[in-house]
């Protein structure tokens, strides 16, 4: 008897009563706290509470026939969150966010779940600074990169952009494509060796007026709602937690701003998840869309570009061009003008 766990629903006495008895054992609490914080593999979860993975898997099984937690297969991998967009029955939920933190067996889980996000992003950045200087030339090898720039300006459209924020701005190279019709560029990436490279294109390119910042996807240091355009292109597949990254975007969009996320449609190459450090194998319409509702955002209409098979990938890559806009009322204000505001 599974539960729907959206915490709107009506939800019956029996099935509130498997969802306790489903999370009355340590490890699933655990688990459940855990998954509050994110979605998260096998590997990841067998790392952080210290268990063996039959053990992790067998009540992750019990978790998902609770109707508890989703399970979402990826090629090889599968992740693990909670079902119903993160929602839980209410007397659930109190008891999760009821958990002390200054427990001693789950401060040691949040410090290893710190750890293991720690040491994928070292590994990441690692990645990032061998490859900066070909970075651009990997890029073109997945996908023609012309074409997509092309659709990009096409769905941008020729309008004045009164500021422009590029999330995992990597070479400067969306920062420069559409310098032309911005009046203020700000770029944010993680790697240093990245900024540096974005630094020496962007002044190649003449373009001096860019603000590179080195920071977190899913914890900007920017203005809020003071940008009218939001570019994530090519990073959300290196995410633990693309959805977080998207909120995260969409809270800095002006009303009426627009965030447009460019990446793979989903695939199964899977050296690119363990040659590439690839977390995600692409994306699905129905997945963004229910990420750009939950951010608070409007989809709209996107963009599909097929691979060609080059460079011995199989079937190739489709880059897809998702688009979302904020659904709140432009006022007599523009998104140009709230620079001053503090993140």
């Amino acid at each position: 008897m599974g539960l729907r766990v959206s915490a709107a629903d009506n939800v019956s006495f029996d099935a509130i009563l498997v969802a306790l008895k489903a999370a009355a054992e340590e490890t699933r609490l655990r688990i459940l706290y855990l998954l509050a914080r994110g979605e998260f593999s096998v590997s990841d979860l067998t790392d952080i509470l210290g268990q063996s993975q039959p053990r992790i898997s067998r009540h992750l099984r019990l978790l998902c026939e609770a109707g508890l937690v989703e399970r979402r297969r990826e090629g090889a991998w599968a992740f693990f969150r909670l079902a119903g967009g993160g929602g839980l029955p209410a007397p659930l939920r109190a008891l999760v966010d009821a958990l002390p933190q200054d427990d001693a067996l789950l401060a040691r889980d949040l410090e290893r779940l710190a750890q293991v996000r720690e040491e994928r992003a070292r590994a990441a950045s690692a990645w990032f600074a061998r490859i900066a200087p070909e970075w651009d030339q990997l890029r073109s090898l997945h996908a023609p990169e012309a074409a997509v720039e092309q659709a990009i300006r096409d769905l941008v459209g020729p309008a004045p952009v009164r500021a422009l924020l590029d999330l995992g701005a990597g070479t400067g190279r969306m920062l420069q494509l559409l310098a032309p019709q911005a009046q203020r560029l700000v770029g944010v990436d993680a790697s240093p060796a990245m900024l540096q490279v974005a630094r020496a294109n962007l002044e190649r390119a003449g373009i001096t007026r860019a603000e590179l910042r080195q920071g977190d996807i899913n914890a900007l240091d920017v203005e809020r709602g003071a940008f009218d355009l939001v570019v994530v292109h090519q990073v959300l597949h290196f995410l633990d937690d693309p959805g977080r990254a998207l909120r995260e975007a969409a809270s800095a969009l002006a009303p009426g701003g627009r965030l447009l996320a460019v990446d793979f449609a989903t695939h199964e190459h899977e050296f690119l998840r363990t040659g590439h450090q690839h977390r995600r194998l692409g994306f699905d319409d129905a997945q963004m869309a229910a990420w750009f509702t939950a951010a608070g955002l409007e989809p709209q209409p996107g963009v599909r570009l097929p691979g060609g098979g080059a460079d011995g990938l199989e079937g190739g890559l489709t880059v897809v061009l998702w688009l979302a806009r904020d659904p709140r009322v432009i006022t007599d204000w523009s998104p140009g003008d709230r620079h001053s505001g503090v993140a």
